[in-house]
């Protein structure tokens, strides 16, 4: 690796420790990331972004915090350091192997992480979901915050931009209304907020690590429509070991849709596309 110096003295600063090396990473969607070696022979990956949002790499240090807070819960990065302008991460080396009995686990970890709970519906301070704002003061029940703070904003962003029709937002609309009667009452879940494929990492070690939350308390069949949506290796292996450690409600597999919508919507808002059908398509089965 050779040595980047901007990079390497700002990643000197925040440790306080000097780094040998540094190489880029491809993959990131929104940030630049580079990996990092350091002199005590830690390897780190250091992500940044030029005019980031404001509190945007501190909202995912603490979304990771958060959820390391669980002991037995999902493996994740540790969090070296964090500011304004970027946050460094410890490395998880990544495997070409997806045995079977990492996915067990994995389901039994994100029952634990997604068991121990939340104070109430949203976090203390609001995040962000890839680039754009996410908007987490509570309410008094899971489907308001799920209408009030994850579907509506993104709804009128996506017709704002031209990435959701009338009839595509009326169809959401019609759910929203039904929203009550459609989920069932549970207590909010600790959960990853973010948790498609891309941002679930087989290491080395044989373990599912997961990276770059949107972290709050909010209905844990959140994260499970998120990981059928976008789909994971394994998945019924996991699906399974996690019902068995946390019992899902019935009909849990019918609600997948309803709580898809918010990522297909979020996509709608960043890239476009056929999102926005799609998300008018599902909506349209529960209205």
């Amino acid at each position: 690796m050779a040595r980047q110096p901007l990079v390497a003295r700002r990643a000197e600063e925040l440790l306080d420790a000097s780094v040998v090396a540094t190489s880029p990473v491809a993959g990131g969607d929104i940030a630049t990331a580079t990996r990092l070696r350091l002199s005590s022979g830690q390897t780190a990956l250091m992500k940044t972004l030029p005019h980031a949002p404001e509190g945007f790499f501190e909202a995912e240090a603490a979304g990771l915090r958060w959820l390391a807070e669980v002991d037995g819960g999902v493996p994740l990065p540790d969090v070296l350091a964090a500011a304004s302008d970027c946050v460094i991460l410890g490395w998880v080396e990544q495997s070409a192997k997806t045995p079977v009995e990492a996915a067990v686990t994995f389901g039994q970890q994100l029952a634990t992480t997604h068991r121990a709970g939340a104070d109430d519906w949203g976090r203390d301070h609001d995040g962000f979901i890839g680039r754009l704002p996410l908007p987490n003061k509570t309410a008094g029940s899971w489907p308001e915050f799920y209408a009030v703070r994850r579907l509506l904003p993104y709804l009128k962003l996506g017709r704002d931009r031209g990435a959701v029709t009338d009839d595509e937002a009326a169809a959401v609309e019609a759910v929203v209304g039904r929203l009550t009667e459609l989920l069932p009452d549970e207590p909010p879940a600790r959960l990853h907020g973010d948790l498609w494929n891309g941002n679930c990492l087989w290491g080395q070690d044989l373990a599912i690590h997961v990276i770059d939350p949107a972290a709050y308390g909010g209905h844990r069949e959140v994260d499970l429509a998120m990981l059928h949506l976008f789909g994971l290796t394994h998945l019924p292996r996991v699906m399974a070991a996690y019902d068995e450690a946390h019992p899902l409600a019935d009909g849990w597999e019918d609600r997948l849709g309803i709580h898809q919508l918010f990522p297909l919507l979020v996509h709608a808002c960043m890239f476009g596309g056929g999102y926005g059908a799609r998300a008018g398509a599902i909506a349209a089965r529960y209205a």
